[in-house]
């Protein structure tokens, strides 16, 4: 069974609601603004093909029933121009403009997860294409406090900032902006491969996927709820591995940890005062790393057994 198959048959009551089709068409928008942040390639035009293919449950419904024979026709001689992306856009901010479902940030949220497809879309990142990243971060700050933004501004950041991108900071960042890609839905992108590639690399100082975490003498801060345990017990587990813990994020914290239950700065939603000060201070250079509560957990059972 094939990967559209699948979702089709699983999927497909999802795709009936106006909810779903905004996010469709707004993740679309940011695909076509990501393949056209450098020179459109042929396996770009491909991957575009190949996610459109999983509209085809709604062919039918409006806009749909305009937007993708649209496309299809756009694509016919396997090229795609600014002219007929600003077609498409076009039709797709018509429909925005009648009655849409999400709130402004949301429906920038999935233009940026549509973008990050777009830029990755080849399989690989350009210079070009991180610096057409870094502006359209920059053109969009409303979405400060919202994750993932400002975790992959302050990575973008970060990597330019000598002026120079060499292959392994740019495997680090499609590592890290692969996770924010629907892989089923990519026809580029392999999902076994990018696994390999965020095993292989540890991020360190920025949101870390499996980072090392130390506890001898390194300052501790957490926020949101616990999934297992009390704040003071936190506390007090953090001092029995020689660390210090903290109610505050300051210049010398070294972790900030995100707790799971009942939080969702996981999953798109806002982060909160901690965090927008811990991404402050690493903006200026301040090695804070934020810690999903999951990791931190991992991290307290090797330190307990002496790994």
């Amino acid at each position: 069974m094939s990967a559209i198959d699948t979702y089709d048959s699983r999927e497909y009551k999802l795709f009936t609601c106006k909810s779903e089709f905004d996010k469709s068409i707004n993740i679309l928008m940011g695909i076509l603004h990501g393949i056209s942040a450098d020179n459109i390639s042929i396996s770009e035009i491909k991957e575009l093909e190949h996610w459109l293919q999983f509209s085809r449950p709604f062919a039918r419904k409006r806009p749909f029933d305009e937007l993708i024979p649209l496309v299809n026709r756009a694509l016919e001689d396997d090229r795609l121009d600014q002219d007929e992306i600003d077609d498409i856009l076009w039709v797709c901010n018509q429909f925005h403009n009648t009655s849409p479902y999400y709130e402004m940030v949301t429906a920038d949220l999935q233009k940026l997860t549509g973008y990050i497809h777009g830029i990755l879309a080849d399989n690989s990142l350009s210079v070009q294409e991180i610096l057409a990243l870094r502006d359209w971060l920059n053109e969009n700050e409303s979405l400060i406090g919202r994750f993932p933004y400002d975790e992959i501004y302050s990575l973008v950041l970060t990597i330019l900032k000598d002026g120079h991108v060499d292959t392994e900071e740019k495997d680090y960042l499609k590592a890290f902006l692969s996770q924010f890609v629907d892989t089923q839905k990519s026809l580029n992108l392999n999902e076994i491969e990018l696994a390999k590639l965020k095993k292989e690399l540890s991020v360190s100082g920025i949101c870390a996927m499996a980072p090392e975490i130390f506890f001898e003498n390194k300052k501790f801060c957490f926020t949101g709820e616990s999934t297992r345990t009390t704040r003071r017990e936190l506390s007090k587990l953090v001092f029995d591995l020689n660390g210090v813990f903290s109610n505050t994020v300051t210049k010398d914290t070294s972790y900030l940890i995100v707790g799971n239950a009942g939080n969702d700065c996981w999953a798109f939603s806002c982060y909160g005062r901690k965090v927008e000060q811990a991404v402050k201070l690493r903006k200026e250079g301040i090695p804070v790393t934020i810690v999903n509560e999951n990791d931190f957990w991992d991290a307290v059972e090797d330190a307990s057994a002496g790994i």
